[in-house]
């Protein structure tokens, strides 16, 4: 189970480093990080991550997919974990 937690970690801070990276270059009007790119690092359990750098630095919160979506996918990903582990 440390392994997994370790990961989860590493992605979800490599998410947030992502979000402000793509806030910091959306500000300088200059090439961004592909809403994709973000949405996949969320799936691959990054949910955490996205979700606070969107309250954080206030990045992407006028997205409907950002704003309903990331909820959804950190609550499947809640839920797979209990189910996982009670299992």
């Amino acid at each position: 189970m440390k392994p997994f937690i370790c990961y989860l970690c590493i992605i979800n801070a490599l998410t947030l480093a992502l979000m402000l990276i793509d806030k910091r270059k959306a500000k300088r009007k200059r090439w961004r990080i592909k809403e994709g790119t973000l949405m996949c690092s969320a799936i691959f359990g990054g949910s955490i991550g996205i979700l606070l750098g969107m309250y954080l630095f206030r990045h992407k919160t006028k997205h409907l997919q950002f704003t309903v979506g990331i909820p959804i996918i950190l609550t499947v990903q809640v839920l797979m974990l209990c189910f996982i582990t009670l299992a």
